[in-house]
């Protein structure tokens, strides 16, 4: 009887604690930074040091609500969703372009405003095409070993893709990255891969020669101490990661937060993590990302299913691909564009749909069962 019982028991359910204690860790480091690399700029623009911080934490508070919403509901509701959700993002991303509604910023239309606030839909769009391949691959799993099939999922993005580049590079190589990750992981073959890649770099070397801005940061990362001005955001970034040295100055004693570092709360903000703690500081910061990638991988390999599995692994790649891309931005490793730095940069948008991100990585280790690991 014992036995009947014990067999008829129910499965225990599962839900990784350890990701969401080594989420809100970087998530209070990444607002500790915020503030210690913003306060005076913020002081200076806006006559309020804490500017930047109160937006952040309101932009935080606000991404609550998606992530233990998203947690708590079951992940495969979001299936019939996919299809949509592709759809709202390219029509929201081609409105970005009409001058009279798209807000610009830099030389380029990327925000919609909403009230007082400005959205950025090509973020957005990142967390659907995650949902909208996690779908398909779900569908023909089995057709993800011809390098035909894997074209032709990738041909479905070209509309999404083609908008977002259109203004935001840098963002459509995410969404690119994001996609390939997901179809290399869902194919059992190397070779499909090996064809894409060629054919992405040929687009991508096509798309940066249409543009004479994008050759001139060529020309910029090449040579960024003769570039001017042009080359001054990255020269000044180098200066602060250079003077950091393995153990930095000191937890607010930056003195290239002083004005010397354009958007060092945004894209630069690992510059001033490396003055103020230096290599010892980065590595952490790095080692917290991979925690948080590894975490990610338990629950993919645990998965009830493949559309779980693929939407942790589309997540988990694009919190790895935009780590990498920031870091290689400001260490001068690859030309300058504009990434963040995930729930470490300011950011409102970016930080709303990463929460909401994270909500859906929780709900699907919801669904595993401690006897299956």
């Amino acid at each position: 009887m014992a036995e009947k019982r014990e067999r008829k028991a129910k499965p225990t359910a599962y839900f990784d604690y350890n990701l969401v204690f080594i989420l809100i860790f970087l998530i209070c480091f990444g607002l500790l930074m915020l503030y210690s690399s913003s306060s005076y700029i913020a002081a200076k623009e806006h006559e309020d040091g804490m500017y930047y911080l109160k937006r952040q934490i309101r932009a935080l508070l606000i991404g609550l609500v998606p992530l233990v919403f998203l947690a708590r509901v079951d992940y495969r509701v979001w299936k019939k969703f996919g299809g949509l959700a592709y759809f709202a993002a390219f029509v929201l991303c081609a409105v970005t372009l009409i001058p009279q509604v798209g807000k610009s910023s830099h030389g380029q239309s990327r925000w919609l405003m909403l009230g007082s606030m400005s959205f950025q839909p090509s973020e957005f769009a990142k967390i659907a095409v995650i949902l909208f391949l996690a779908v398909v691959i779900d569908k023909i799993p089995k057709q993800m070993d011809k390098v035909i099939n894997v074209i032709k999922v990738l041909l479905l993005l070209v509309p999404l893709v083609g908008v977002i580049a259109y203004a935001n590079l840098s963002t459509a190589i995410i969404v690119l990255g994001i996609a390939v990750c997901m179809l290399f992981v869902a194919s059992p073959k190397y070779k499909p891969f090996v064809v894409v890649g060629a054919i992405g770099v040929v687009f991508i070397v096509l798309f940066i020669m249409l543009a004479g801005y994008r050759m001139g940061r060529i020309e910029t990362w090449l040579h960024p101490e003769t570039a001017g001005w042009d080359g001054y955001q990255t020269m000044q970034g180098l200066y602060a990661i250079g003077s950091g040295g393995l153990f930095g100055k000191g937890l607010g004693a930056s003195l290239q937060k002083m004005g010397h570092v354009p958007e060092l709360q945004n894209d630069m903000i690992f510059t001033i993590i490396c003055e103020e703690l230096g290599l010892f500081g980065a590595v952490c910061v790095i080692l917290l990302y991979l925690l948080i990638i590894w975490r990610m991988m338990v629950i993919a390999n645990n998965a009830r299913d493949l559309f779980g599995a693929m939407l942790v692994v589309g997540i988990m790649a694009h919190i790895s691909i935009q780590v990498l891309l920031n870091i290689a931005v400001v260490t001068n490793t690859i030309p300058n564009t504009g990434v963040t730095l995930p729930f470490i940069s300011y950011g409102g948008t970016s930080i709303l749909f990463l929460m909401s991100e994270m909500g859906l990585v929780l709900s699907v280790s919801r669904g595993i069962r401690l006897e299956e690991i």
